[in-house]
């Protein structure tokens, strides 16, 4: 499972514009929630929920804010190992994650249209590329199952995102998302079809012993 995915929520955003400390720089700060858990979301093929406790062992080492999973725009701001010198900060709470970014508004001119922009609601929601490295699966049998994202592996990046749907429009996610229910369908499969040849195997070993007997 270690294909890269994206998932998006719809937020509100607090903004505060303050002053860096140094006189030298204005710092629009920017607060969110990149990550919920235990929300249903409902992903076309199949509703999906991020299990509390899914980032107890993920590499938050090395996470950038974007724009709209822009990988090849500089970072809005950076969290490295989270360390007091970073321009963004992660924090794991109760519910998910929470983030709070620095943007330096006065000499980074997408910072400053991308704060203003979410100081004026025009961008309300947040999105994260991730892994997964583990999940579990309900009611397979069913039209609609029920994924339950239970580790997540990496977080490479957190994203403002303008259209804070959940990925439904994206083909090349749907795609990976139907692929994803196969497989467990699949391995539901294979499962059952081991345990009744098992199955098959021990009553036809009992019937010969009872034979021999």
């Amino acid at each position: 499972m270690s294909d890269k995915v994206t998932r998006a929520y719809q937020f509100g955003f607090e903004v505060e514009r303050r002053d860096a400390g140094d006189g030298d720089r204005a710092v629009g700060r920017i607060t969110g929630k990149p990550i919920v858990f235990e929300r249903r979301t409902n992903l076309g093929p199949f509703d999906e929920i991020i299990s509390a406790g899914a980032l107890d062992e993920t590499d938050l080492r090395d996470v950038a804010l974007l724009v709209n999973h822009n990988t090849d725009m500089v970072p809005l701001a950076r969290s490295r190992n989270n360390n007091e010198n970073s321009t963004m900060q992660l924090t794991v709470v109760e519910d998910g994650m929470e983030m709070r970014a620095d943007l330096d508004i006065e000499r980074n001119s997408t910072a400053a249209e991308s704060y203003s922009a979410v100081d004026r609601g025009d961008i309300d929601g947040m999105s994260f590329m991730f892994t997964i490295d583990a999940d579990e699966w309900e009611d397979l049998e069913s039209d609609h199952p029920t994924r339950r994202i239970t580790r997540i592996g990496k977080v490479f990046e957190t994203s403002l995102v303008t259209w804070p749907a959940y990925q439904q429009t994206s083909v090349e996610t749907a795609a990976r998302d139907r692929a994803a229910l196969e497989s467990a369908r699949a391995a539901l499969e294979s499962a059952r079809a081991t345990a009744e040849a098992e199955a098959r195997a021990t009553k036809r070993a009992e019937i010969l012993e009872m034979l021999n007997f």
